[in-house]
This record gives C-alpha cells, sequence and structure tokens, in this order.
C-alpha cells in the first residue's frame, strides 16, 4: 500500500507541488485515470499558508493538502455509479468514463477535497498521479517537484517509522493515505521593558502554568527582550503568565483560543 507523508517542518511554501499537479493535469487527458483538470478553480494539491500571532511575534505556517485517499472513503460508498474505486496500491480514483455528474461525492468529502468540473459534467481529484505510477514513475509529480523533500511517498512499510511520528490535522476529519508531520503548535510571545530605563529586560524568568493541569513552562528573555513559549496546544485553554526581574513580579492571565502575543509588557 502506498503512502505520503508531508513534513511541514520543512515545507517552504514555495508551492512547486500545487504548480507540478497543475501542469501535469490541466489540459491533459489521463483517462480513465482522470480527464483533464480545469485551468481554475479546482486544485488536487493546494498549499495552505497561515499567518499566526501578531506583528512583530508571527510565523507563517504553509501545509499541502490534498485527497487522503481515506481508509473509510465515504465517497466511494456514496457513488451510485462505481466510478469511484480503490487501487491496490491504496490509491482512491474516480473513473471520468463512469461519473454520472450526480454530485453525491463532492457534498460528501469530509475534507472538502473532490471538485466538480461544470463543463465535463464530472467530479475530480487528486488519482496520486496514477497514471504516472503506472508507467514505471516512482513518485508522482507533486512529491518529484518538492525541493526541500518536505514531500515523500513510497511502500508505507518502507516509510513506516515516519508514519509513526504522525499527527492529525485540525482541517482533517478522516484518516487516510496521507501522513503529516511536525504539525505546527501554538505559542504565547511578548517582549518585557522597564518604561523608566526604557530598555529591555534580559534574563527575566517567565513561567506559565496552565490552570487545571498545573503543568508548567519555563523560559527567559533573550537579548530582545523577548519570551516565546511554543508547542503548546492550539486549542481553548486558560494559563498564568509570571514574569520576575530583580525582585519585582508581574502575573498576567492569558487565555489561548489561537498564537497570542502579549505585546510590549512594562515591568
Amino acid at each position: 500500500m502506498k503512502a505520503f507523508v508531508v513534513d511541514l517542518s520543512i515545507c517552504n511554501g514555495c508551492y512547486c507541488c500545487q504548480i507540478s499537479c497543475k501542469d501535469e493535469h490541466v489540459a491533459n487527458d489521463w483517462t480513465p485515470y482522470a480527464a483533464p483538470q480545469p485551468d481554475t478553480g479546482q486544485f488536487w494539491v493546494k498549499v495552505n499558508e497561515e499567518i499566526r500571532g501578531t506583528v512583530p511575534k508571527v510565523k507563517i505556517s504553509y501545509a499541502p493538502m490534498m485527497c487522503l485517499h481515506c481508509d473509510d472513503a465515504k465517497c466511494m460508498k456514496e457513488c451510485s455509479s462505481g466510478a469511484i474505486s480503490r487501487r491496490a496500491d491504496g490509491m482512491i480514483v474516480i473513473d471520468p468514463t463512469k461519473c454520472v455528474g450526480c454530485k453525491l461525492c463532492p457534498d460528501t468529502c469530509p475534507n472538502g477535497m473532490i471538485y466538480f468540473n461544470e463543463n465535463l459534467n464530472i467530479s475530480q481529484k487528486c488519482t496520486g498521479c496514477s497514471h504516472l505510477i503506472d508507467d514505471n514513475w516512482d513518485h508522482p509529480r507533486c512529491v518529484d517537484s518538492c525541493p526541500t523533500g518536505a514531500l515523500k511517498y513510497g511502500e508505507e512499510s518502507e516509510l513506516q517509522e515516519l508514519i509513526a511520528k504522525a499527527e492529525p490535522l485540525k482541517a482533517h476529519h478522516t484518516s487516510g493515505r496521507v501522513y503529516y508531520l511536525n504539525v505546527p503548535k501554538g505559542f504565547v510571545a511578548g517582549t518585557l521593558y522597564d518604561p523608566i530605563e526604557k530598555e529591555v529586560l534580559i534574563g527575566a524568568t517567565c513561567t506559565l502554568v496552565e490552570q487545571g493541569s498545573n503543568q508548567t513552562r519555563t523560559v527567559e528573555t533573550d537579548n530582545f527582550g523577548d519570551f516565546w513559549f511554543k508547542d503548546l496546544p492550539r486549542e481553548k485553554r486558560e494559563y498564568t503568565l509570571t514574569l520576575e526581574k530583580d525582585g519585582k513580579k508581574k502575573v498576567i492571565p492569558v487565555e489561548t483560543t489561537k498564537d497570542v502575543n502579549l505585546g510590549d509588557i512594562p515591568m
């Protein structure tokens, strides 16, 4: 069984995967694997860009999104014409010669990765470049074009060491043949300064305690007076932040529903 592994820590948002997918499928007819993809409106591989935090505490994350080739494929169950099938290698394909345009599968896909081509009256999606794999290519075009190695493709057994480290994406509601590594975590950040001296405070002790669990994280402000608490859950949590330097102390309640920049904090 084939699988994709996507390492989000080394995806730099170059969009090569998205562009190469377009290059492979727009105006190219690979029936019975896939009819031509439209010039616009469909992204069988789509790079999502997320800007996290606020200036100047900002991080940008990129995530290539594609059909998960789900383990429990609702699209395949709902297909009334038998156009959707799972190949022996695990990839799910839509045969354009069998699709009757009932539009059940785009509505059924929980991840929104099946598109409807109004001009051809068929549903379409990522095929894992099955036409290339059957022609003895080692990788689909998206993987072949990835300059950083963020995208990997191969036998699930050979990728098992990486797959064991995989995490679910919040945007996904099912599991399948696409695994994600190093999913971005949340952060709480800020800058501590002395309002009288008008200087940043270096080496201040910053302690973040999660309410309920009492899990404690401690960092020190750096040479710019900045502190960062990274790898936090990206969901609603309540914390107590304690800042200490040279006998001075400040306590701040912090609630996270997303990444938090507390800005400049006078001590």
